[in-house]
C-alpha cells in the first residue's frame, strides 16, 4: 500500500474516497462511478451527436453548443443557435434567418456526466433522477413525460430540440418549430415523433438502431436519446488528470499546485461547494453572479431576470440559486457562471472571494460574446433594483487571499486537467448519415 501523507488523507475525505476512519485498502476502481456502455451504441451516438438532423431547420446539431474545439462548450458567454453560422466566438447570424435572440443561458461542458453522480442537470436542474415518477425522470413535461429514457442524462440531451432558440427554429420556419410552438412535444404528432422519423428514414440509422435495440420497430425518440448519452458518457469521460493519478497512484503534483490544493481544501473554501471527486456537490447556491443577456423568461414575459432554482421549485429561498458545477478541465471551459458572465478563470475566482462587490462593479467587458449584439445584453445589470435583489440572494461570505493565494489556487484547478478527454476518444466524424454538413 502506498504511503498516506496528511495531506493526501485530507483529500481523500473530502472526495468522499475513504471513510473518516482512515485508509483501509486501495482506492476504489474508477469503473465503480461509469456504467458500461456498448460501443455499437456509442458509435451509433457519435454521429447523431454531430448530425443536423435533430434539429428543426437541419442547420444545429448538439456539437453546435458542445463542441470539443471549444472544450465541449462553445467559447462564449451566451451562445446563438438557430440561425447561426460558424462556431464559437466567429458564430454569427444568417442574414436569411437572423436568431431572435441569444440563447439565455451559458452552454455547460459535458465531462463526466454518464457518472453515476450526476443525476441533475441543466443550471437550475429542472431535470433530475426521481425513482416516483413514471419515467423515473422529473422534468418540466411532467405527466407528458415519455418512458424509455434509460437516464436523466438521457432525457437532457434532448430538451435542446424543443428549444427555439437552440435546435427548434423559429415560429412556423419548419414542421418541428411549429410543432413546439403549438405545444405538441411529445406523442404521436410532437415534435420529438417528427425528428424521430426523420431518423428512421434514413437506411444507416434504421439498420444500426435494429442492430443495438435487438428489434426492427421503428426508431423511438428515447432510442436517440439513449445513444447519444451513451456516446457522451465514453466520450468526455475525464478522470485520469493529474489530480486523479495523485489521488489512486501518489503521483506528484507540483509544488505550487500542492499549495493551492491546499487552499482549496482548507482556507479557501473551496470545498464547501466544490467537494466530491468531481468538484462539486450537485447542490445550489446563489453567489451574486451577474445576470446579463436576455434572462430565463417565457414569451410573453418582459424582463432579463434569472432567478435560478426558483423557477423550479417555486421557493422563494431558491432564488437565484444555481448549480455547482464541476471542475474538470475547468481550465478550458470558459466563460464562467450561467450566463457566462467571466471569461477569465481568475476573474470568476476573484468574484468568489467578494461576490456583492464583484457584482456592484461589474463590467460587460469580461464576457465573450458571438459576432452579434443584442439590447438585452446588458440591461440587467443596470437596473438597480434587480442588481439588489441578486445581491441580498448572496450566501457567500467574502473573504482576503493574496494574488499569490489566487495563483496557488489556479495551478491547483490545472491539475483537473485530463487532455484525453479534451480530445474526445472517437473524436469528430467526417460525415454523416444524413449527408448534412458536419461542424468541424
Amino acid at each position: 500500500m502506498r504511503r498516506v501523507t496528511p495531506m493526501t488523507l485530507a483529500v481523500l475525505f473530502v472526495t468522499g474516497l475513504v471513510p473518516s476512519g482512515g485508509m483501509t485498502g486501495p482506492l476504489p476502481d474508477p469503473e465503480t462511478r461509469f456504467p458500461p456502455v456498448e460501443m455499437e451504441a456509442v458509435k451509433l451516438g457519435q454521429l447523431l451527436f454531430y448530425d443536423p438532423i435533430l434539429s428543426g431547420s437541419k442547420t444545429v446539431s448538439c456539437a453546435t453548443c458542445h463542441h470539443p474545439r471549444f472544450a465541449t462548450s462553445d467559447g462564449v458567454s451566451l451562445g446563438l443557435g438557430d440561425g447561426g453560422l460558424e462556431l464559437g466566438p466567429d458564430r454569427r447570424p444568417d442574414p436569411e434567418n437572423v436568431p431572435e435572440q441569444r440563447i439565455p443561458r451559458n452552454a455547460p461542458a459535458l465531462f463526466n456526466l454518464g457518472a453515476t453522480e450526476f443525476t441533475r442537470f441543466f443550471h437550475d436542474g429542472r431535470l433530475e433522477q426521481d425513482r416516483s415518477r413514471p419515467s423515473g425522470i422529473r422534468t418540466p413535461l411532467g405527466a407528458e413525460m415519455e418512458k424509455g429514457f434509460k437516464s436523466a442524462l438521457a432525457a437532457q440531451a434532448m430538451f435542446p430540440v424543443l428549444s427555439g432558440d437552440e435546435m427548434a427554429g423559429h415560429y412556423s420556419e419548419n414542421d418541428v418549430a411549429k410543432a413546439v410552438r403549438q405545444g405538441f412535444l411529445t406523442g404521436e404528432n410532437g415534435a420529438w415523433a417528427i425528428l424521430s422519423a426523420r431518423v428512421d428514414n434514413i437506411d444507416t440509422y434504421k439498420q444500426t438502431f435494429k442492430k443495438v435495440n435487438g428489434s426492427s420497430r421503428p426508431v423511438a425518440f428515447t432510442d436517440i436519446a439513449n445513444v447519444i448519452a451513451d456516446f457522451m458518457a465514453f466520450e468526455w469521460r475525464a478522470d485520469q488528470s493529474p489530480f486523479d493519478l495523485y489521488l489512486r497512484q501518489g503521483t506528484p503534483l507540483p509544488d505550487k499546485a500542492m499549495a493551492g490544493m491546499s487552499l482549496f481544501y482548507g482556507k479557501a473554501g473551496c470545498d464547501s461547494c466544490h467537494s466530491g471527486i468531481f468538484q462539486t456537490d450537485q447542490g445550489f447556491h446563489a453567489i451574486a453572479m451577474p445576470q446579463i443577456g436576455p434572462g430565463k423568461a417565457a414569451r410573453f414575459e418582459r424582463h432579463q431576470r434569472d432567478t435560478g432554482r426558483m423557477r423550479v421549485t417555486g421557493h422563494p429561498d431558491d432564488a437565484y440559486k444555481f448549480r455547482t458545477p464541476s471542475l474538470r478541465n475547468v481550465t478550458e471551459t470558459g466563460p464562467y457562471g450561467h450566463s457566462g458572465a467571466y471569461s477569465s478563470l481568475e476573474a470568476v475566482i476573484r468574484h468568489h472571494l467578494s461576490p456583492v462587490k464583484a457584482l456592484e462593479n461589474y463590467s460587460i467587458s469580461n464576457a465573450t460574446w458571438p459576432k452579434m449584439s443584442f439590447e438585452a445584453d446588458n440591461k440587467l445589470m443596470r437596473d438597480t433594483a434587480e442588481r439588489d435583489a441578486i445581491a441580498k440572494a448572496n450566501e457567500l461570505p467574502a473573504q482576503k487571499l493574496s494574488d499569490e493565494e489566487v495563483s496557488e489556487i489556479i495551478a491547483f484547478l490545472k491539475t483537473l486537467k485530463d487532455d484525453q478527454s479534451l480530445v474526445g476518444r472517437l473524436g469528430i466524424p467526417q460525415k454523416v448519415p444524413s449527408g448534412l454538413p458536419v461542424d468541424q
